[in-house]
């Protein structure tokens, strides 16, 4: 097996999508913390790896892939030892992409990014009430879709759990899931909760984040 590097900072939930499927695989890997906020991500050996200077980042035997989505898909692909993750069959692959992508443009990008870029690059606390009401309709679509199902694309755990698990953990830093509200999501939430490798692949780093946050004392405009 060929020596995986992974790139990255344990508190941003895409290094975390990373490690979760990792350590589902049961892959030994190396982790080398990147200091995003500290701009080491900027450094010319950093954008030798990633000229898009994002986390997390993985080298694989000299080669470098980023985008967490594609990370995860390419280490099922290439480790597994079965598809369970990321399956072959075209239907059930098309549903985990499709909340892949949720993720990426909905999730992260409407969600949480909108929030934390302005709140970290320009020091705004106070957030518009437009971006609480798009955390709540991200839960409503999460509800919708869990319906009948364990799990976020069916009956089975898939990177696309992993994917918007480690989102949602940290959109909770601002907005909590009402478990009454929203039953499915929070059983969802508890069911990954119980894996054995969920506290060092993602709690912990959730946490960091979630501590993080609320010292920038940041508060929600009301109209």
């Amino acid at each position: 097996m060929s020596k995986l590097i992974l790139y990255g900072l344990e508190a941003s939930p895409p290094v975390r999508t990373a490690k979760l499927t990792l350590a589902a695989l049961e892959v030994p890997y190396e982790f080398v913390e990147v200091n995003t906020l500290a701009k080491e991500n900027l450094s010319e050996n950093f954008l030798k790896k990633n000229p898009q200077h994002t986390v997390p980042t993985l080298e694989d035997d000299g080669h470098f892939i980023w985008d967490s989505h594609a990370i995860s898909a390419y280490l099922v692909s290439k480790y597994g030892k079965n598809d369970s993750l990321y399956p072959k069959d075209l239907l059930q692959r098309a549903v985990v992409d499709q909340r892949l992508h949720f993720e990426s443009g909905v999730v992260f990008a409407n969600g949480l990014r909108s929030i934390t870029k302005p709140l970290f690059a320009s020091g705004l606390t106070t957030i518009p009430k437009e971006r609480y009401d798009a955390i709540i309709e991200i839960y409503d679509f999460l509800e919708t879709f869990l319906a009948g199902n364990d799990y976020i694309a069916g009956s089975q755990l898939t990177i696309a759990d992993f994917s918007i698990i480690s989102t949602v953990t940290s959109l909770q830093a601002f907005v909590e899931v009402d478990a009454a509200k929203y039953p499915k999501v929070t059983a969802w939430i508890e069911r990954l909760k119980q894996l054995p490798y969920y506290q060092e692949a993602n709690g912990n780093g959730a946490l960091t984040f979630a501590t993080f946050i609320k010292k920038t004392n940041f508060t929600f405009a009301t109209k």
